[in-house]
Order: C-alpha cells, then sequence, then structure tokens
C-alpha cells in the first residue's frame, strides 16, 4: 500500500522525533490543527463505540470513476485521542473504499511504534476507531 502523502508527511515527521513528550505534543499539535464537527454532526449515529474518550467520525460519499470514495471527519473530546483521529483521517480520508478496507492502521501504527506508550484505553479506542473505518470502507465497496 502506498499511503497518501498526508500520511507519509506525518510518518516522517514521527520518524524524527525520538522521546515520547516529542510525540505526544505533535499528535496534540495535529488534533489542534482538525476542523471542529458541526454540534448537530456529534450524534449518537457518528459516535464511536468502543472509545472511553468521546469519538465522532463523520464518513462523506462521493463516486469517481466507477469508485466509492470516503472522505472522513473527526473529532474527540480528549487531546490525544483528537491528534489519533488526525492521523486515522490523514491515512484513510479520500481514499477508495476497497482499499480502506485492506488498510490495516493498526499495523501501520505498531510499526510507527504510535500504540506502544498509548495506555490500555485508548489503544482499545483506537482499534474501535480503525475497525469502525474499515467497515464503512467494506460496506462501500
Amino acid at each position: 500500500m502506498n499511503p497518501p502523502q498526508a500520511f507519509q508527511d506525518i510518518a516522517d515527521n514521527l520518524s524524527f522525533l525520538d522521546d515520547w513528550e516529542d510525540r505526544y505534543r505533535y499528535l496534540i499539535e495535529l488534533g489542534q490543527a482538525l476542523p471542529r464537527l458541526a454540534e448537530t454532526e456529534k450524534s449518537d449515529r457518528n459516535k464511536v463505540h468502543g472509545c472511553i474518550s468521546q469519538v465522532w467520525l463523520v464518513a462523506d460519499r462521493r463516486e469517481e470513476k466507477g469508485e466509492t470514495i470516503l472522505s472522513y471527519r473527526g473529532e474527540s473530546d480528549a487531546m490525544i485521542v483528537q491528534g489519533l483521529v488526525a492521523v486515522l483521517l490523514a491515512l484513510y480520508s479520500d481514499r477508495p473504499a476497497a482499499a480502506i478496507a485492506e488498510t490495516d492502521a493498526i499495523a501501520i501504527f505498531d510499526a510507527l511504534g504510535l500504540r506502544e506508550h498509548l495506555t490500555t484505553q485508548r489503544s482499545n479506542g483506537l482499534v474501535a476507531m480503525v475497525n469502525r473505518i474499515r467497515a464503512e470502507g467494506q460496506a462501500a465497496a
């Protein structure tokens, strides 16, 4: 899989940061840069269940050259989780549904060392977000 450039830029930046405090700060900055969802989008329909913090993901669909393309927007009430949302959006957004369904973000996050310092609850929440996104990709493919 060739990751989207936005995700590759994040991965490259993370590779330069050896200290976990710096990585956390970078994740927080990524999350702060995300546009906020409208209050009406923070509904139970968009809520990711299985996260200890509040997380909402909104999938927008469009057709391009006979393929369903999914774009994602998201928000969390927790700073680190909001940063993880930003990384997931960079990885999955604006891609064909079939590619989204096939992309294992957990393996990618593990390869980047992004899960090794997450609490169990945050890691479980990350898995819940990935499972939701991939299931939407599978359903749309």
